[in-house]
């Protein structure tokens, strides 16, 4: 007999997650994240530029069609993480962590790539402590301040995700 029961996998320790909805405030919200410069030239291989409404609607729809399009809030708030005073806290190490967890277990995926720019040392160290192994460099891939910049590939397999996972003493059955 099956000791697996129905759950809620949408949520983590902190953090919930949730559809993107056509709302204004899913709009607002997209489009402050797109229109925070520091963020998008840690992020976006596109050109740095002022980020207009229509852009941004068209990254929410984007979000809605990936395999896993979701906007992250914290428990009993609409809010989303996102805004620079939620840096800091330690929701992206916690996000991630979850979308592999969902990726292995809810969608079964055998593979999870993420990219990072070179000169973003805190997103690859995050991705290497979570498990991640580098696996190619595209070389003066972004150009960004008057330089060119590498692209950094990592990617983790699902018996890779499940060892770390089991030496840190985690349940696999549940995203807490």
């Amino acid at each position: 007999m099956s000791t697996v029961k129905p759950f809620d996998p949408f949520h983590s320790k902190r953090l919930v997650y949730r559809a993107v909805e056509d709302s204004q405030e899913d709009g607002a919200f997209v489009h402050a994240i797109q229109r925070d410069a520091e963020a998008q030239s840690g992020s976006s291989y596109g050109l740095l530029r002022p980020e207009s409404i229509k852009n941004s609607n068209d990254f929410k729809e984007h979000i809605t069609k990936c395999l896993l399009g979701v906007i992250i809030c914290l428990p009993n708030e609409n809010d989303p993480v996102g805004e620079p005073k939620h840096q800091g806290n330690g929701y992206g190490n916690e996000a991630i962590s979850w979308s592999l967890w969902w990726a292995f277990q809810m969608a079964g995926l055998h593979r999870v790539q993420i990219q990072a720019f070179s000169f973003n040392t805190g997103a690859s160290k995050l991705y290497e402590r979570l498990g991640f192994q580098l696996e190619g460099r595209i070389r003066h891939h972004m150009w960004f301040a008057g330089q060119w910049h590498d692209g950094l590939i990592y990617g983790i397999l699902e018996d890779e995700w499940r060892d770390v996972q089991r030496k840190a003493g985690r349940d696999l059955t549940s995203c807490i």
